[in-house]
């Protein structure tokens, strides 16, 4: 009977994991379905009760002190018009919102994986994009004239005449 059972975790994880790779929103290199299929077949065992997962899939799973770019760094920024995540390997043009979907500020990110201070959070050809429809916009012209001296004096206002009074008559 214990046979029966181990065949159906087998199975049970097997069907999961197929399931999981199906959805076209996952998307996940060929080297790592064995792992995946490893941790999800330790995940039923334990939800089952009879044993404990192995030290192999507690130590793939557990693991999270050490991670692992999906890209090199140099690849991440080989283009201008993206910036290809660390985390997922997919394009953004900006990784501030995406980095928030995994609990990460832009400090903790490159701490994780060992980024310099200026490494960039958004592609150059986006930022030069917005910079160019916030100056079409006029964004940051007070400033500007201010700095230039033109608008620093400001206009006279007009004199005004005194009202006249009026009488009690």
């Amino acid at each position: 009977m214990s046979d029966e059972n181990s065949l159906n975790a087998v199975e049970l994880a097997t069907e999961l994991t197929i399931a999981w790779l199906g959805n076209q929103n996952n998307r996940v290199n060929a080297e790592d379905v064995p792992a995946f299929l490893r941790t999800m077949h330790a995940t039923v065992i334990e939800l089952d009760g009879k044993a404990a997962p192995t030290t192999e899939a507690v130590d793939e799973a557990g693991s999270e002190s050490e991670y692992t770019p999906a890209v090199s760094v140099r690849k991440s920024l080989g283009s201008k018009d993206h910036i290809i995540s660390l985390i997922d390997g997919k394009p953004y043009k900006t990784l501030r919102r995406h980095l928030s979907t995994h609990g990460l500020t832009p400090e903790e990110y490159r701490a994780r994986y060992n980024l310099k201070a200026d490494y960039p959070m958004v592609a150059p050809n986006y930022s030069e994009a917005r910079r160019a429809m916030a100056h079409k916009i006029g964004l940051g012209a007070k400033g500007r004239a201010a700095k230039s001296g033109a608008a620093a004096t400001p206009a006279p206002s007009p004199a005004r005449k005194p009202r006249a009074k009026a009488s009690a008559s």
